[in-house]
């Protein structure tokens, strides 16, 4: 088994039953257990900012599936809960599942890259993942406390 990290964002269609939906389908999967899921956060968008808030988490799983398969079963999750993809780049979306690490691996290829090249400029994926793993150490980048430390506040919101 593996331990994997797993970032949920939504901002369309109920969101937080999106992530609610999506956290129930891999752990439904039979090559994946989820250990652990953050609290949900509102942020505001990455991307144009004429779209809905979004609603953020961070999943920790264990899973035998290797990276590509795993991401081929999100990706499926991600198309069964609405997601269509080619449309405005970090614009509104049903669901979005981003692999951001997979064990200790360094991957990069046409269809993935982990750690996710993204990781340490989101507050929204380093406070929740801080929150569930608060000692991980990222490959390449050092340790998530550090990197929470970096982020410039955003106005993420933490719910109840």
């Amino acid at each position: 088994m593996v331990t994997v990290f797993v970032a949920m964002g939504s901002n369309l269609g109920q969101p937080q039953q999106q992530l609610t939906d999506a956290l129930a389908c891999l752990d439904g999967l039979d090559a994946v257990r989820v250990l652990k899921c953050s609290s949900f956060y509102r942020s505001k968008p990455a991307g144009p900012q004429d779209q809905p808030d979004y609603i953020n988490a961070v999943l920790r799983l264990e899973t035998t599936l290797a990276p590509l398969d795993l991401l081929d079963q999100m990706q499926a999750i991600e198309t069964r809960q609405g997601r269509i993809r080619g449309g405005i780049r970090w614009g509104p979306r049903t669901l979005d599942l981003d692999l951001l690490l997979y064990g200790d691996a360094e991957i990069t290829n046409e269809r993935l890259s982990v750690p996710h090249p993204e990781l340490q400029n989101r507050d929204f994926v380093l406070i929740p993942l801080a929150e569930i793993a608060p000692d991980l150490v990222i490959p390449g980048l050092g340790p998530v406390s550090v990197l929470v430390g970096r982020t410039r506040p955003s106005g993420l919101e933490r719910l109840a």
